[in-house]
């Protein structure tokens, strides 16, 4: 029981771990408890001569992780499926049989200091990069990269040589930097205006004022907007979506703000029957004052993910 008590402390960096992995925050939990069950019956085998708790831990789940991903699908988002839309106005077609990348609530982190280490590493830009790699590629360059362990504690963790992680590491690098160039700004500090911005775009989407969220726009800003396999990049493209959202829906939207990814989200009610129902999690990504990217996941299912009612009253409640 002691050892299971010391294990649980680590459950949220796990879960981090996990989620970068495979994408899916349910499969990420499944996969946590799986490491603490093998963790609990090798106890008696662990040496902390040869490892730390934390490393020891990592490597059954990343173990365990590449065991789940054999054979699956990698899980993307639409910028990583099919390239950019330029209409607005394009058929939004749910792709149910993509097995999509989810959200990462915060909360599920825990301790607030674990939170706060996970930050950088839990983007979503990262993570959706993360899945483009082979499954091995992407377990090296997590460890290392992401969690900073040696390359001899990752080749442990591989049951590999130290000459195979870093001909891994150096596939991994060339191929996140050829997709997704934008991954060097996620060392840089959080954008100190960023609640700012996110206050006033919340307003402006609940006045249904696309000129006001159009302000908040970057000039490359890209909308995605999984299950639909489709985004869109530019700010006129998104000022056009938005005015038809609104033109189909009406206004009277209402917004949470959410913890997701190590951002802001915002957790998006949209009015019908009176009420107001679970429409979509959007994760915002802003720098310089600026909204770069709203990947906005647009299926209800997500906010249990996050502990959210389907429904608001008009209070908000």
């Amino acid at each position: 029981m002691a050892e299971t008590n010391v294990h649980e402390t680590f459950r949220g960096d796990l879960l981090a771990h996990c989620y970068r992995m495979v994408g899916s925050v349910e499969e990420a939990e499944d996969l946590v408890q799986e490491t603490m069950v093998r963790a609990w019956r090798a106890a008696d085998r662990y040496d902390p001569s040869l490892a730390s708790l934390r490393t020891w831990l990592h490597r059954i789940a990343t173990n365990v992780c590449l065991t789940a991903l054999d054979g699956k699908a990698r899980r993307p988002l639409p910028s990583g499926l099919v390239p950019a839309g330029d209409d607005p106005y394009a058929p939004l077609t749910p792709s149910l049989d993509v097995p999509w990348l989810q959200p990462f609530p915060d909360v599920r982190l825990g301790d607030p200091a674990v939170a706060a280490q996970q930050r950088a590493g839990l983007r979503l830009a990262l993570v959706a990069a993360l899945q483009l790699l082979p499954a091995r590629q992407r377990a090296a360059l997590v460890l290392r990269d992401v969690l900073q362990f040696s390359a001899a504690e990752v080749a442990r963790a591989l049951d590999t040589s130290v000459a195979s992680v870093n001909s891994s590491l150096q596939r991994a690098r060339a191929t996140l930097q050829e997709a997704a160039p934008e991954l060097e700004e996620l060392s840089e500090p959080a954008d100190p205006d960023e609640r700012a911005v996110v206050d006033r775009y919340l307003a402006a989407f609940e006045a249904a004022d696309v000129a006001g969220l159009t302000k908040l726009l970057a000039d490359d800003v890209v909308l995605e907007m999984p299950p639909v396999a489709l985004w869109l990049e530019g700010r006129a493209h998104y000022s056009t979506f938005m005015e038809r959202v609104f033109a189909m829906r009406g206004p009277g939207w209402r917004m949470l703000p959410v913890a997701a990814n190590g951002s802001t989200g915002l957790a998006t009610y949209a009015p019908a029957d009176g009420g107001l129902r679970a429409h979509s999690v959007q994760v915002l990504a802003i720098s310089g004052g600026l909204v770069r990217r709203c990947v906005t996941f647009a299926d209800p299912a997500v906010f249990g993910l996050f502990g959210l009612p389907a429904t608001l009253n008009d209070g908000g409640e």
